[in-house]
């Protein structure tokens, strides 16, 4: 069996994505060498390289590889080897013009891109399958290696395709999942608006139709090309596997909801030998540690718990957004090590160096255009040392004190046109509990809805819109159990097919919160609505309100004003040993501060007052103890009280009582005993 780290790495990853054939040979050696002063550990190489290493259909040029990677294996630089599957040469599509993507109203892309593939496309799949299978061949014993990196960031920046092609491999498998015809007409309601079929051949893929389509079709299509890309990687690593036994496969996930939606990673991180993650900062005007952080603990939780690895990110500004201000000094290091601080057993950049040509030019990278005279460099330098002297951290764990339910399943349904209020939106709901989470200074798992959540006093539902009746199960056994369980409006609505669940809503989340919601009650924009509590305070809400009828629940908060007025607004159910919350509104940050520290104070969590507002602490434990890691994302000087001594590894220092935390920076104690 492989294994599920990169084999021959005996420090934490450290490098970048490496593209040797943008430069001329002469350049190879100098580029060995500064990654040596860097402390690089490791590289990414010729995810890009198609063209390159198949110049013609079945002639091979792998001198330039060979040189490269034994480059890097005398300079002691392990190599994450890429099969350049997401970038099929311009030969092939002159030869193969249908394995192109087609959209949903019938265009289809052209060469000059990346990622342009059809999935379903039998000449792709054979195409794939014979350039991964020659770099196996040629190199899966090689010295250098360290693990195998297939494809690149499935899912961007095309995942559906419409084409016959597809609509064949469509049917297919909707007679895989559902069986007959009769049954994809029961899932997909197809009575509704003269939808039947009589015959798996008259379906096609939900192309562009006058008026909306039929929402349990797009729900299947979603999960299809998510599977049939899932296809498509499972063949690649099997051949690895089949031909570099022992050497662990992967490929790049981009887990943050920022950056791709339309990937089930609870799936995906069940095929991978080791879980690794992109992620780049979206400087939208938010708080973009905390988009980091949480991106950080949803691949951790993809991850089942275990140690993942960067594999991307920037080492300042990115070109992609239509602002790209570069991070501040520091900054690139404090990023880096909050992802360790998460899980990540190492930093990884896109990319070694800055592109002269190509879309990516003013990427930012670990070697810049002005060289090693430049601020970037230097901050590299200074990273690379600090992740040599944190290498006792590799394999350890990070330890989460609540869950948040996620499904990107769920995230699809709701995403689908027609929904009650366009202002209702899933991923932003995500973001807000996680947010209001961290400035309560806790750190978070993500979870599926059906998996065992005994390990949390706390779970926290902030838009699970589908539900299934065995997670509506699980959340009440939860409850019932000793837990905690927090749920925002709009969830437990549908069942897989996006049916809503018979009887009364909130479907199958009725009993464990104790309630019913007769109507929903959507605001119109900008309207707001004020609730009252039991003390006379208020708080506010907006986007959403319903008329809530509490059974067993008590009302804390009531609707002082609009049409819900004198309704229920935020209710409190105790069954069993636990108590379950229910929010009908959207509240703002400091109502859910609010809800969540109610919460807290029944899942018996206390509160973390003596640690600043945008100071993280978490913590990893291992086979080398227990490491705490202080970051801090303000401009002043902190400090972090300790449970014991310790040792700060970065500094070397012993650390005791209240750690001192410069303004930026981050300091990482493991803790005696």
């Amino acid at each position: 069996m492989p294994d599920t780290t990169p084999r021959g790495l005996t420090r934490l990853a450290f490098g970048g994505d490496y593209n040797p054939e943008q430069w001329p040979e002469s350049v190879w050696q100098e580029d060995a060498r500064l990654m040596r002063e860097a402390g690089v550990t490791m590289v990414s190489v010729g995810i890009f390289s198609w063209a390159l290493l198949e110049p013609a259909p079945g002639e091979y040029d792998f001198g330039w590889l060979d040189r490269v990677l034994d480059l890097l294996h005398e300079n002691g630089i392990r190599v994450d080897l890429g099969t350049p599957t997401v970038a099929p040469p311009a030969w092939f599509y002159r030869a193969h013009p249908e394995a192109l993507p087609v959209t949903a109203e019938g265009v289809r892309y052209e060469f000059g891109s990346r990622g342009a593939i059809c999935h379903s496309n039998a000449d792709y799949r054979a195409a794939a399958a014979g350039i991964t299978t020659r770099l196996a061949e040629r190199y899966g014993d090689h010295p250098a290696l360290a693990m195998w990196h297939v494809h690149n960031e499935y899912g961007v920046p095309v995942s559906a395709c419409y084409c016959d092609s597809c609509a064949a491999h469509f049917r297919r498998w909707l007679a895989d999942t559902h069986g007959t015809v009769d049954a994809v007409n029961e899932a997909w309601g197809t009575a509704f608006w003269g939808q039947h079929y009589t015959g798996l051949a008259q379906i096609n893929p939900p192309r562009a139709t006058p008026t909306v389509g039929n929402p349990g079709q797009a729900l299947d299509y979603k999960r299809f090309t998510d599977a049939t890309i899932r296809e498509n990687f499972r063949a690649e690593r099997d051949i690895l596997h089949r031909l570099s036994p022992g050497v662990p496969v992967t490929t790049n996930f981009m887990t943050a909801l920022s950056q791709c939606d339309s990937m089930d990673y609870w799936a995906w991180g069940r095929e991978v030998d080791l879980v690794t993650n992109d992620h780049y900062l979206i400087t939208d005007g938010r708080r973009t540690h905390v988009n980091l952080a949480m991106a950080a603990d949803l691949t951790r939780s993809v991850a089942g718990g275990a140690p993942w690895l960067l594999l991307e990110h920037s080492t300042s500004g990115v070109n992609w957004q239509p602002r790209n201000p570069a991070k501040a000094p520091g900054q690139m290091a404090r990023n880096s090590l909050a992802h360790v601080a998460r899980g990540s057993d190492g930093a990884m950049f896109f990319q070694w160096r800055q592109s002269r040509r190509g879309a990516e030019k003013f990427h930012s990278a670990m070697l810049p255009h002005g060289g090693t005279g430049t601020r970037v460099w230097r901050e590299v330098v200074e990273l690379g040392a600090s992740l040599d002297s944190l290498a006792q951290v590799e394999g350890a764990r990070t330890q989460a004190d609540a869950a948040v339910l996620w499904d990107w399943q769920s995230w699809w349904a709701q995403n689908l046109q027609w929904r009650p209020s366009e202002d209702h939106d899933p991923r932003e709901r995500a973001d807000a509990f996680y947010e209001a989470l961290y400035d309560r200074h806790l750190t978070v798992d993500f979870a599926h809805p059906e998996s065992d959540l005994s390990a949390y006093p706390l779970v926290v539902v902030p838009a699970l819109y589908l539900m299934t009746e065995a997670a509506g199960n699980n959340l009440k056994e939860y409850v019932e159990n000793g837990g905690t369980l927090v749920v925002s409006y709009f969830s437990g609505i549908v069942d897989e097919h996006d049916a809503v669940h018979e009887g009364a809503y909130p479907g199958p989340l009725r009993d464990a919160l104790g309630l019913t919601v007769e109507e929903f009650s959507p605001l119109l924009q900008d309207q707001r609505v004020r609730l009252t509590g039991p003390d006379g305070s208020e708080l506010t809400g907006d986007v959403w309100t319903e008329f809530v009828v509490p059974g067993a629940a008590e009302t804390v908060w009531t609707y002082a004003d609009g049409l819900t007025a004198g309704h229920p607004a935020v209710t409190r159910h105790r069954l069993g040993e636990g108590t379950a919350w229910y929010v009908s509104t959207r509240l703002d940050a400091q109502g859910l501060d609010a809800l969540l520290g109610w919460a807290a104070e029944d899942a018996r969590i206390a509160p973390r007052a003596d640690l600043p507002r945008d100071v993280e602490v978490v913590r990893r434990t291992g086979e080398h103890g227990t490491f705490l890691f202080a970051i801090n994302h303000t401009a002043t000087d902190a400090k972090v009280p300790l449970e014991a001594h310790g040792t700060e590894l970065l500094t070397g220092e012993r650390a005791a009582g209240r750690l001192a935390v410069p303004a930026g920076a981050v300091r990482v104690v493991r803790l005696d005993g």
